[in-house]
């Protein structure tokens, strides 16, 4: 009988000093003291970017020519205009950005070291350096973690070749800064990249790397068979310029990114004033 009042004894003093202890837990002054995090909601928002960079470019030839190199270039700028929104209204990764670029395209071929003489050229030019027009469209993913964020592009550009600077030996002087009549002006491409930001709102700066993958040839793919294969009309010759530029941009966020946008504002004044179901059907009759 003993044993059973002590157990009893123990069991009540286990829950007596549990209970104080809750007590002392969960007081006001302890309560004013936690800390509660709270997950920052972010908006759908958009936003305009300007940047400036370089970019490396050269061209893929089919059949393949030796001795090409990057061609450095600066110079690279564009202006983008950039909108989020929340796919099924609550994944807050995805975008679309679109704009206008101006870049370049070219090669240079290196010269052989034994002989001396260039390893290849284009039509007698050993260094081409073409400037171009473009409105490029991409799908963008972004991972925002405040105040930095991360980017990822991909999507597709259509351009125009405005301008040609060329130079060579064999060059002829006519068209050191001419195009031929069998070159394309034309352009359109691949396009995709990553990026870094950093975000002070309304404000973020952008580092971004892209890469371009022309998909229009700088020349019709049969013209060299008038001057030097008549008899072949299955010869063809591609070439189509790469290029990755890098380039640093300032951004301004049009809508705010996080917090209550002016339509919640509205939105939660007219609730206050009229009363949720009302304000409920004035929005339906709008």
């Amino acid at each position: 009988m003993k044993r059973v009042l002590m157990t009893l004894y123990l069991l009540a003093g286990c829950i007596l000093m549990r209970a104080q202890s809750d007590s002392l837990m969960y007081t006001p002054e302890y309560l004013d003291t936690v800390n509660i995090r709270k997950a920052t909601a972010i908006n759908d928002y958009s936003m305009i970017g300007f940047n400036y960079g370089v970019s490396f470019s050269t061209v893929y030839f089919n059949p393949a020519k030796m001795g090409t190199a990057m061609r450095f270039a600066p110079s690279c700028f564009s202006v983008m205009f950039t909108h989020y929104e929340k796919m099924f209204n609550y994944i807050p990764y995805f975008g679309i950005t679109v704009g206008f670029s101006c870049s370049n395209e070219g090669v240079r071929f290196e010269d052989n070291p034994e002989t001396g003489y260039p390893l290849g050229y284009i039509d007698g030019a050993t260094d081409v350096h073409i400037r171009t027009v473009e409105m490029p469209a991409m799908m963008q993913m972004h991972f925002d973690a405040a105040p930095v964020k991360v980017l990822a592009n991909l999507g597709g550009y259509v351009g125009y070749r405005t301008s040609v600077q060329r130079s060579g030996e064999l060059l002829d002087a006519e068209f050191r800064n001419k195009f031929r009549d069998y070159e394309y002006r034309f352009d359109y491409g691949l396009m995709g990249g990553a990026g870094f930001g950093i975000m002070f709102d309304p404000v973020e700066i952008h580092l971004n790397v892209l890469g371009r993958w022309s998909m229009q040839s700088l020349y019709e793919p049969d013209y060299y068979n008038e001057t030097f294969h008549p008899q072949n009309t299955y010869y063809y010759r591609f070439a189509n310029p790469i290029d990755i530029s890098v380039t640093l941009g300032v951004y301004f966020q049009l809508t705010k990114r996080t917090g209550n946008t002016n339509k919640q504002l509205r939105r939660k004044a007219r609730e206050i004033v009229y009363g949720k179901a009302e304000n409920s059907s004035t929005e339906n009759r709008e």
